[in-house]
């Protein structure tokens, strides 16, 4: 029973007038939850966590560079098993939501790589370093944006997503060499503070600021993803009934 009602739950959101209303009621909480959760979790990361032992202040740029290094490989993840299935099923909306992935994926990448240049100046006394790690986050910034370029190259959006799903596909790879890197080869970044198993190094007090960060870009992300792909519908479907009637009813 459980199973039947998922299967038409997930069939009806599936016809883009139903995601497209779905999105349109779920994504302004999902923003609400983003602010909620930002402005309390920078409050504790600044004003409640006390300075780093050895870093002093500047290690409050974790709660921001952590959170977004962790979300650009999470989107990654998700971006690809999108593309998979519009490449094996040919779902469009699948295609839609995996391409709509990339613009937010590279922004959180981008963060990821400013806020770690920003911590590394004072801690490795330079702003840039060939590091394991900090070049595989680099080469998932030009993944991402060769994506986005592919995608765009194309006058017919299915094909273009099709196309740009292989390099997704082809592009995974380099994630498991993001996480590992710090272990593979001697590295200037730290190696992982926080395990799933094992003891952690990171102090205790630490740890709520860090969690409530990582949920506002789980946040953000639902957010963004739902409006970036509600929007691309629309100018897909802009010759359609359906949108011509949301138009209207939005007095447009």
């Amino acid at each position: 029973m459980i199973w039947k009602t998922l299967k038409i739950w997930f069939h009806k959101l599936g016809s883009a007038p139903s995601f497209y209303r779905f999105a349109k009621v779920v994504a302004p909480w999902l923003w609400l939850g983003f602010a909620i959760t930002t402005v309390y979790g920078l409050y504790l990361a600044l004003y409640v966590v006390p300075p780093d032992y050895q870093q002093g202040d500047s290690a409050r740029i974790l709660y921001i560079h952590v959170p977004a290094a962790w979300q650009a490989m999470f989107i990654y993840g998700v971006m690809a098993i999108l593309a998979a299935i519009a490449l094996i099923w040919r779902i469009r909306l699948t295609e839609i939501m995996a391409m709509s992935c990339a613009p937010i994926g590279a922004a959180l990448t981008l963060v990821c790589l400013i806020t770690g240049s920003l911590w590394g100046k004072p801690m490795w006394g330079t702003w840039w370093e060939w590091d394991a790690r900090l070049t595989s986050m680099l080469v998932l910034l030009f993944i991402y944006i060769g994506i986005m370029g592919l995608y765009a190259a194309f006058d017919d959006r299915r094909k273009g997503a099709r196309i740009a799903s292989v390099l997704i596909l082809a592009g995974a790879v380099n994630i498991p060499i993001i996480h590992f890197s710090v272990e593979w080869w001697n590295t200037l970044h730290q190696p992982a503070t926080i395990k799933l198993t094992g003891e952690s190094s990171m102090d205790p007090s630490m740890l709520p600021p860090l969690i409530w960060m990582v949920i506002s870009t789980k946040l953000f992300f639902g957010a963004a993803l739902l409006d970036r792909a509600r929007n691309e519908l629309l100018d897909q479907d802009r010759s359609k009934n359906w949108v011509a009637k949301q138009l209207l009813q939005a007095g447009r």
